[in-house]
Protein backbone atom coordinates (compact mmCIF):
# COMPACT_ATOMS: atom_id res chain seq x y z
CA UNK A 1 0.00 0.00 0.00
CA UNK A 2 1.24 3.51 -0.83
CA UNK A 3 1.76 6.30 1.71
CA UNK A 4 -1.56 7.84 0.68
CA UNK A 5 -4.39 7.46 3.18
CA UNK A 6 -7.18 9.21 1.26
CA UNK A 7 -8.02 8.88 -2.44
CA UNK A 8 -10.41 11.57 -3.70
CA UNK A 9 -12.14 10.95 -7.02
CA UNK A 10 -13.79 13.35 -9.38
CA UNK A 11 -17.04 11.79 -10.63
CA UNK A 12 -17.98 12.84 -14.18
CA UNK A 13 -15.34 11.74 -16.67
CA UNK A 14 -13.32 9.89 -14.02
CA UNK A 15 -15.66 7.26 -12.60
CA UNK A 16 -18.76 7.79 -14.74
CA UNK A 17 -18.98 8.19 -18.50
CA UNK A 18 -21.42 11.09 -18.45
CA UNK A 19 -19.90 13.58 -20.90
CA UNK A 20 -22.46 12.93 -23.65
CA UNK A 21 -25.43 13.45 -21.36
CA UNK A 22 -23.98 16.59 -19.75
CA UNK A 23 -23.29 18.21 -23.12
CA UNK A 24 -26.73 17.25 -24.46
CA UNK A 25 -28.44 18.73 -21.39
CA UNK A 26 -26.43 21.96 -21.56
CA UNK A 27 -27.33 22.27 -25.24
CA UNK A 28 -31.00 21.59 -24.50
CA UNK A 29 -31.06 24.22 -21.72
CA UNK A 30 -29.47 26.78 -24.04
CA UNK A 31 -32.12 25.99 -26.65
CA UNK A 32 -34.95 26.27 -24.12
CA UNK A 33 -33.84 29.80 -23.22
CA UNK A 34 -33.04 30.89 -26.75
CA UNK A 35 -29.47 31.81 -25.80
CA UNK A 36 -26.70 32.06 -28.39
CA UNK A 37 -25.41 28.60 -29.28
CA UNK A 38 -22.03 27.43 -28.03
CA UNK A 39 -19.55 25.12 -29.76
CA UNK A 40 -19.13 21.53 -28.61
CA UNK A 41 -15.65 22.16 -27.22
CA UNK A 42 -16.91 25.16 -25.24
CA UNK A 43 -19.55 22.98 -23.60
CA UNK A 44 -17.14 20.09 -22.97
CA UNK A 45 -14.65 22.47 -21.40
CA UNK A 46 -16.94 23.47 -18.53
CA UNK A 47 -17.55 19.89 -17.36
CA UNK A 48 -16.21 19.66 -13.82
CA UNK A 49 -17.19 23.16 -12.77
CA UNK A 50 -20.20 23.99 -10.63
CA UNK A 51 -23.24 25.14 -12.62
CA UNK A 52 -22.80 28.82 -11.71
CA UNK A 53 -19.16 28.80 -12.78
CA UNK A 54 -20.03 26.85 -15.92
CA UNK A 55 -22.69 29.38 -16.91
CA UNK A 56 -20.33 32.28 -16.19
CA UNK A 57 -17.77 30.66 -18.50
CA UNK A 58 -20.25 30.09 -21.32
CA UNK A 59 -22.04 33.44 -20.88
CA UNK A 60 -19.83 36.00 -19.10
CA UNK A 61 -21.91 38.63 -17.35
CA UNK A 62 -25.11 36.58 -17.45
CA UNK A 63 -27.89 37.95 -15.24
CA UNK A 64 -29.20 36.22 -12.15
CA UNK A 65 -32.35 35.42 -14.11
CA UNK A 66 -30.35 33.61 -16.79
CA UNK A 67 -28.40 31.75 -14.11
CA UNK A 68 -31.56 30.63 -12.39
CA UNK A 69 -33.26 29.58 -15.61
CA UNK A 70 -30.20 27.72 -16.93
CA UNK A 71 -29.80 25.79 -13.70
CA UNK A 72 -33.49 24.88 -13.68
CA UNK A 73 -33.55 23.76 -17.33
CA UNK A 74 -30.27 21.85 -17.09
CA UNK A 75 -31.45 19.94 -14.03
CA UNK A 76 -34.83 19.32 -15.67
CA UNK A 77 -33.13 17.63 -18.60
CA UNK A 78 -30.40 15.82 -16.67
CA UNK A 79 -32.54 14.47 -13.86
CA UNK A 80 -35.50 13.70 -16.10
CA UNK A 81 -36.22 10.17 -17.22
CA UNK A 82 -34.56 8.77 -20.32
CA UNK A 83 -31.76 10.52 -22.14
CA UNK A 84 -28.23 9.39 -22.88
CA UNK A 85 -27.06 6.61 -20.51
CA UNK A 86 -24.32 7.40 -17.98
CA UNK A 87 -22.58 4.11 -17.14
CA UNK A 88 -19.64 3.74 -14.83
CA UNK A 89 -16.42 3.26 -16.77
CA UNK A 90 -15.55 -0.40 -17.26
CA UNK A 91 -13.82 -1.73 -14.17
CA UNK A 92 -14.56 1.33 -12.00
CA UNK A 93 -16.72 -0.48 -9.45
CA UNK A 94 -14.24 -3.35 -9.20
CA UNK A 95 -11.38 -0.89 -8.76
CA UNK A 96 -13.18 0.91 -5.94
CA UNK A 97 -13.81 -2.42 -4.26
CA UNK A 98 -10.13 -3.33 -4.54
CA UNK A 99 -9.00 0.00 -3.13
CA UNK A 100 -11.40 -0.29 -0.21
CA UNK A 101 -10.09 -3.77 0.55
CA UNK A 102 -6.56 -2.35 0.67
CA UNK A 103 -7.64 0.04 3.42
CA UNK A 104 -7.75 3.35 1.59
CA UNK A 105 -10.26 5.99 2.58
CA UNK A 106 -12.23 6.92 -0.56
CA UNK A 107 -14.07 10.17 -1.27
CA UNK A 108 -15.68 12.15 -4.08
CA UNK A 109 -15.21 15.84 -4.92
CA UNK A 110 -17.42 16.77 -7.85
CA UNK A 111 -18.92 19.60 -9.82
CA UNK A 112 -22.25 17.76 -9.71
CA UNK A 113 -25.05 18.88 -7.43
CA UNK A 114 -25.98 16.80 -4.40
CA UNK A 115 -29.19 15.41 -5.90
CA UNK A 116 -27.39 14.35 -9.05
CA UNK A 117 -24.48 12.72 -7.22
CA UNK A 118 -26.71 10.83 -4.78
CA UNK A 119 -28.79 9.52 -7.66
CA UNK A 120 -25.70 8.49 -9.64
CA UNK A 121 -24.10 6.75 -6.65
CA UNK A 122 -27.28 4.87 -5.86
CA UNK A 123 -27.84 3.74 -9.44
CA UNK A 124 -24.23 2.62 -9.87
CA UNK A 125 -24.16 0.67 -6.59
CA UNK A 126 -20.86 2.12 -5.31
CA UNK A 127 -22.04 4.43 -2.52
CA UNK A 128 -20.82 2.06 0.19
CA UNK A 129 -17.18 2.58 -0.78
CA UNK A 130 -17.06 6.31 -0.02
CA UNK A 131 -16.34 7.83 3.38
CA UNK A 132 -17.05 11.44 2.33
CA UNK A 133 -18.47 13.34 -0.64
CA UNK A 134 -18.67 17.03 -1.53
CA UNK A 135 -20.61 18.70 -4.33
CA UNK A 136 -20.35 22.08 -6.00
CA UNK A 137 -23.71 23.24 -4.62
CA UNK A 138 -22.49 22.66 -1.05
CA UNK A 139 -19.23 24.60 -1.13
CA UNK A 140 -16.92 26.42 -3.55
CA UNK A 141 -16.53 25.04 -7.07
CA UNK A 142 -13.25 23.69 -8.37
CA UNK A 143 -10.51 24.81 -8.67
CA UNK A 144 -11.05 26.44 -5.26
CA UNK A 145 -9.54 24.07 -2.65
CA UNK A 146 -12.42 24.17 -0.15
CA UNK A 147 -14.15 21.05 -1.46
CA UNK A 148 -10.97 19.01 -1.09
CA UNK A 149 -10.12 20.54 2.28
CA UNK A 150 -13.56 19.61 3.62
CA UNK A 151 -13.20 16.01 2.43
CA UNK A 152 -9.79 15.73 4.11
CA UNK A 153 -11.20 17.15 7.33
CA UNK A 154 -14.10 14.68 7.23
CA UNK A 155 -11.79 11.65 7.28
CA UNK A 156 -8.88 13.16 9.24
CA UNK A 157 -6.32 13.14 6.43
CA UNK A 158 -3.49 15.60 5.88
CA UNK A 159 -2.62 17.04 2.45
CA UNK A 160 0.52 14.87 2.27
CA UNK A 161 -1.70 11.78 2.75
CA UNK A 162 -4.20 12.74 0.05
CA UNK A 163 -4.34 12.01 -3.68
CA UNK A 164 -6.81 13.79 -5.99
CA UNK A 165 -7.77 11.79 -9.09
CA UNK A 166 -9.49 13.50 -12.00
CA UNK A 167 -9.85 14.13 -15.71
CA UNK A 168 -9.88 17.93 -15.83
CA UNK A 169 -7.51 20.81 -15.33
CA UNK A 170 -9.86 21.98 -12.57
CA UNK A 171 -9.16 18.80 -10.57
CA UNK A 172 -5.42 19.23 -10.96
CA UNK A 173 -5.58 22.92 -10.01
CA UNK A 174 -7.72 22.16 -6.96
CA UNK A 175 -5.08 19.68 -5.77
CA UNK A 176 -2.36 22.30 -6.22
CA UNK A 177 -4.43 24.85 -4.31
CA UNK A 178 -5.10 22.40 -1.47
CA UNK A 179 -1.49 21.23 -1.25
CA UNK A 180 -2.23 17.61 -2.19
CA UNK A 181 -0.81 15.31 -4.84
CA UNK A 182 -2.81 14.58 -7.98
CA UNK A 183 -3.19 11.79 -10.51
CA UNK A 184 -4.59 12.59 -13.96
CA UNK A 185 -6.72 10.29 -16.09
CA UNK A 186 -6.47 10.66 -19.86
CA UNK A 187 -9.83 9.21 -20.95
CA UNK A 188 -12.05 12.10 -19.77
CA UNK A 189 -12.69 15.66 -20.89
CA UNK A 190 -9.32 17.43 -20.95
CA UNK A 191 -6.35 16.36 -23.03
CA UNK A 192 -3.39 14.78 -21.17
CA UNK A 193 -1.03 17.61 -22.14
CA UNK A 194 -3.39 20.10 -20.52
CA UNK A 195 -3.54 18.02 -17.35
CA UNK A 196 0.22 17.53 -17.17
CA UNK A 197 0.76 21.30 -17.13
CA UNK A 198 -0.38 21.13 -13.48
CA UNK A 199 2.38 18.63 -12.61
CA UNK A 200 0.37 15.65 -11.33
CA UNK A 201 2.37 12.64 -10.16
CA UNK A 202 1.29 10.71 -13.23
CA UNK A 203 -1.41 10.01 -15.79
CA UNK A 204 -3.28 6.74 -16.23
CA UNK A 205 -5.27 5.72 -19.29
CA UNK A 206 -7.81 3.39 -17.69
CA UNK A 207 -9.37 3.52 -14.23
CA UNK A 208 -8.31 -0.08 -13.62
CA UNK A 209 -4.64 0.97 -13.74
CA UNK A 210 -4.79 2.84 -10.46
CA UNK A 211 -4.12 -0.11 -8.14
CA UNK A 212 -0.97 -1.10 -10.01
CA UNK A 213 0.07 2.56 -10.13
CA UNK A 214 -0.30 2.92 -6.37
CA UNK A 215 1.48 -0.39 -5.77
CA UNK A 216 4.32 0.88 -7.95
CA UNK A 217 4.65 3.98 -5.77
CA UNK A 218 4.93 1.77 -2.70
CA UNK A 219 7.60 -0.44 -4.30
CA UNK A 220 9.66 2.57 -5.37
CA UNK A 221 9.35 4.45 -2.08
Amino acid sequence: MSDFKLLVFDWDGTLMDSEGRIVACIEAAIGDLGLPARELEEMRNIIGLGLREAIDTLYPGASETVHRQMVERYRHHYLGSGGIPTPMFDGAAETLHGLAERGYFLAVATGKGRVGLDRAMESSGVAQYFHATRCADETFSKPHPQMLLEVMDAVGAEPAETLMIGDTEYDMQMAVNAGTAALAVSYGVHAPERLMCQNPLGCIHDITEIIDWLDGLARNA
